[in-house]
């Protein structure tokens, strides 16, 4: 105590009451400046020694969660920032507190829960391979355990939050260069710990809430590269799970991010596993473009393209599967044809294009020799390394032949026979491939077709490079000569981007060059639109390798001339013409940002201590050129902001910075915020309000940037509803994007919603008027946000009031929906209403049915008193299982449409 005294005459008093005193006053100080001050302290608080003390004292059961809260994130970041202070012998003690915290929490706060999770995530990574080496089966096996205090439900989401958090740590962990890869292998060899137990949890009669974890959970792993084959049975589970509607959109998400896997295209034999069921889903998606689910199919579309898109060279060279290919370019051709009005009503449509663009540019020249190719690899089956000594011998004796000319097709074949092989099977023991990087640079290209192989053969080879460095100046000079010629644009392009992607740590010493001849080429408009972000994708993954002050040199080299030319078009009139040169500009900055990334080093490969950079001091070099060009930024809108597309592609800038940046993005917030405001006040458009939800969804519960998040949380809502007042018909696209970032703030940050100036009731009556649009997805996401206020009602006052006052008229919207003035397919999300109404609102929902249900001719003329009152009774009588709620409702609408016991109704 005396200690504690002696500082708090220094203001370094970092108590458990002053530090729940600073957290009430930035949660409910009216003042600013207040703010402000308890906001820096906290900051302080948290990364001071005494927070060891504080943390765990702040979770105490008797605390608010918002203090709990607080305890959790400065125990997180002790861990993952301070790691080198913790003593050896703490480690052990540590874990055990962490395991019995979470135990703790298991049925409390979910968002305390989240972060002690993320905590031990943390203290997991840093302490494997050697500490801790079977850390993953340590964590299942702690929660399997019987225990007293914790019932089997509570555990079991504890442990799959667990789970789902540490791959997503280790994406942003601050672990040194050379512990990375070692960290990676250590997890894809514990998958092994986890796919079994989320097999299990998906196979048997699980809840639905634990269903959904666990495939989040695998949507989670299989981004840490996990082989596509010991993916199979888990992705077989998300193939059933679609048939789930509560499941449908983590399904979707799990199967596309494990089919789109960089060496995803390595096992050809699950790929072509995957297309008989993917084929399967063809009727569920015919089912929801009948009905007008464009969720539905959107996800499924996203599915089959996913597919498509990322593996359509490795499907085609399997010549006796190409019927099941031809069925499944079809199925997306469906997609494409989808009808109706891009994004009002339909919005699968678009995501076909970039599998026919990759389509075409699969050479037909390439089909005929499919079957060569397959004898290829048979061939390599069974003769491995001898096979490529004779391509290699074949290839030598061509190119060394001084009698007699060799044909560039018998050069260019032995060529592709190398591709072939290195794209699918490891070469990188192979004692000839050295040999064949010797040969590339002496072959005379006299032909477009050959050149091409050649720009393709040494892309195969890139993971090659990387583990062979000095070899790489051997082809470098190749690709960056082939840039400059437009018909090999997409093989030198795509090539180059590889090379960047695969051996950016050891390009430095070339990278004057390869900036300086893209930039050439950029500037001589000699590629088309698409590579031409593909190249500055390349030079992202180029900078992020270099030191920090080589990254803001050759970005100012790079951009320069563009925002010379932004400048000029600033200052011109707008037209169509300067119209598609600005989204140009912007999209090269955006694709640029997107891969220029310094923080983060998830595809470093061992060994690469030797090149490591020193810690980043002062502001990422991103941040700095979003703050050089902010103000040209703001001019370029001032002229454009009635311009939808010029006003996405800004918001795309920032929105790919943030997503690379996360944390790093920070000082951008209050000029950014302040910005988006202004757009969004002058001429609301929905991109705006979509960057604001990925505000809200990474800072609002950061107590750093909760202000000026805030500050733009209200100045929209407040816009938003003057639009609701003049008529918000003719904007849907804007009420959608209202309607999601409302939800986003509610699970977010729903203290948000305590603000003076925020209108709760207002916003309700908007939820009203937005769940009677046309449009399907603006009528789901109102469904969505309407359950997570519900939600709310007992922890933020003004929200209770609001819904026991308009309850009833939020009721009796839903009642006339289900009562035919709504798409059927609608139905599960005016379910899921009701049964938040039920759960969180029963005395009032009950008294509120019995009025609206003495309506005469409500909500169906054809409905007798008695069925009204059967389905009141089934609704107020579960509380519990929302399936049987979804039920009882597609029950009752088909009574209310006069459908029920019909053949039609049956097949619904």
């Amino acid at each position: 105590m005396d200690r504690e005294r002696g500082e708090s005459e220094d203001n370094l008093d970092y108590s458990v009451a002053n530090v729940e005193k600073a957290l009430h006053q930035l949660y409910y100080d009216p003042n600013i400046d207040n703010k402000n001050l308890a906001q820096k302290w906290l900051m302080q608080a948290q990364v001071s020694p005494q927070a060891w003390q504080f943390s765990w004292a702040l979770l105490s059961p008797n605390k608010v969660p918002e203090i709990q809260y607080f305890g959790a994130s400065a125990l997180h970041i002790k861990i993952s920032r301070y790691w080198s202070d913790i003593p050896s012998d703490q480690y052990e003690t540590l874990k055990s507190q962490l395991f019995n915290q979470i135990a703790c929490f298991a049925s409390g706060s979910k968002i305390v829960l989240t972060r002690l999770c993320v905590a031990l995530a943390s203290l997991a990574l840093n302490m494997m391979p050697e500490r801790w080496p079977n850390a993953v089966g340590d964590m299942v096996k702690m929660f399997q355990t019987e225990s007293s205090d914790v019932d089997g439900k509570a555990r079991c989401m504890a442990l799959l939050e667990l789970l789902t958090v540490l791959p997503e740590e280790f994406q942003t962990s601050r672990l040194p260069q050379y512990r990375k890869g070692e960290v990676r292998n250590a997890l894809a060899q514990e998958s092994g710990a986890v796919f079994p137990l989320l097999q299990q949890l998906l196979q048997t009669d699980s809840p639905v809430f634990i269903s959904q974890k666990a495939l989040k959970c695998f949507s989670s792993w299989v981004q840490l590269d996990v082989p596509l084959l010991d993916c199979e049975c888990l992705m077989q589970a998300s193939f059933t799970s679609l048939h789930n509607a509560e499941l449908f959109d983590t399904a979707v998400e799990a199967l596309v991010n494990a089919i789109s896997q960089p060496d995803a295209q390595r096992y050809v034999n699950t790929l072509l596993k995957l297309i008989p069921q993917v084929l399967q889903l063809q009727e569920q998606l015919r089912q929801a473009v009948q009905n007008g689910d464009m969720e539905t199919s959107h996800g499924i579309c996203r599915i089959a393209v996913a597919l498509g898109e990322n593996h359509s060279r490795a499907l085609l060279e399997q010549v006796e599967h190409w019927q099941t290919f031809l069925a499944l370019v079809n199925m997306i051709m469906f997609c494409t044809g989808i009808p109706g009005h891009y994004p009002v009503n339909e919005t699968t449509s678009s995501l076909t294009l970039t599998f026919w663009y990759t389509l075409q540019q699969i050479k037909c020249f390439f089909l005929g020799r499919v079957d060569i190719s397959d004898t290829l690899m048979y061939v390599y089956e069974m003769l491995g390394a001898e096979l490529l000594s004779n391509l290699y011998d074949k290839l030598g004796r061509l190119l060394t032949d001084t009698e007699q000319a060799s044909s560039w097709q018998h050069i260019e074949a032995c060529l592709y026979g190398f591709q072939s092989i290195a794209e699918t099977n490891d070469v990188n023991y192979s004692d000839v491939i050295p040999g064949l990087i010797g040969l590339i640079p002496r072959i005379n290209i006299s032909n477009v077709q050959l050149a091409d192989t050649v720009m393709f053969t040494i892309g195969a080879l890139a993971e090659w490079l990387a583990d062979h460095p000095v070899m790489i100046n051997s082809v470098l000079p190749l690709v960056l000569h082939a840039l400059g010629n437009a018909e090999l644009s997409i093989s030198s392009v795509s090539t180059l981007k590889k090379i960047c992607r695969e051996c950016k740590y050891d390009l430095p010493p070339y990278a004057a060059n390869i900036v300086a001849v893209s930039q050439e080429v950029l500037m001589k408009q000699i590629h088309k639109t698409s590579q031409c972000m593909w190249l500055m994708q390349a030079l992202g993954f180029l900078l992020s390798a270099l030191q920090v002050e080589e990254i803001l040199r050759n970005l100012h080299s790079l951009i320069s001339p563009y925002i010379q030319q932004l400048e000029k078009l600033a200052d011109e009139p707008p037209n169509p013409s300067n119209k598609l040169a600005i989204i140009h500009i912007l999209g090269l900055l955006s694709n640029l940002f997107t891969t220029l990334d310094i923080s983060h080093h998830d595809d470093e490969p061992e060994g690469t201590e030797a090149k490591k950079k020193p810690t980043l001091q002062g502001p990422n070099p991103v941040v700095v050129v979003l703050q050089q060009v902010f103000q040209l930024i703001q001019k370029v809108l001032s002229k454009w902001l009635n311009d939808a597309q010029v006003v996405e592609a800004v918001c795309a800038i920032f929105e790919k910075s943030v997503k690379t940046l996360l944390d790093d993005f920070a000082p951008m917030i209050p000029q950014l915020s302040e910005m988006l405001g202004q757009m969004y006040s002058t001429i609301p458009q929905a991109s705006a309000l979509e960057l604001t939800r990925q505000l809200v969804h990474i800072f609002a519960n950061d107590p750093t940037h909760f202000v000026p998040v805030k500050a733009l949380f209200l100045l929209v809502t407040s816009v938003t509803l003057s639009i609701f007042q003049q008529g918000p018909r003719d904007h849907p696209d804007i009420v959608d994007s209202f309607m999601q970032l409302l939800a986003q703030a509610l699970k977010r940050k729903p203290d948000l919603f305590l603000a003076e100036n925020c209108d709760v009731k207002a916003l309700f009556q908007c939820g009203v008027i937005s769940l009677k649009f046309p449009e399907a997805p603006t009528v789901k996401a109102t469904c969505a946000f309407f359950s997570e206020l519900l939600a709310r009602c007992r922890e933020v006052q003004p929200i209770g009031l609001v819904v026991h006052e308009n309850g009833k008229l939020l009721l009796q919207a839903i009642l006339e929906a289900i009562g035919g003035q709504a798409p059927r397919s609608l139905m599960d999300h005016f379910a899921d209403i009701l049964f938040a109404l039920n759960k969180h609102c029963f005395t009032y929902l009950s008294i509120w049915l019995k009025e609206v249900m003495q309506q005469q001719n409500f909500p169906s003329s054809r409905l007798t008193q008695g069925q009204k009152e059967t389905f009141s009774q089934q609704i107020l009588r579960d509380r519990v299982n929302k399936r049987r709620v979804k039920d009882i409702v597609k029950e009752f609408t088909l009574l209310c449409r006069g459908l029920h016991g019909t053949e039609y109704a049956a097949e619904y």
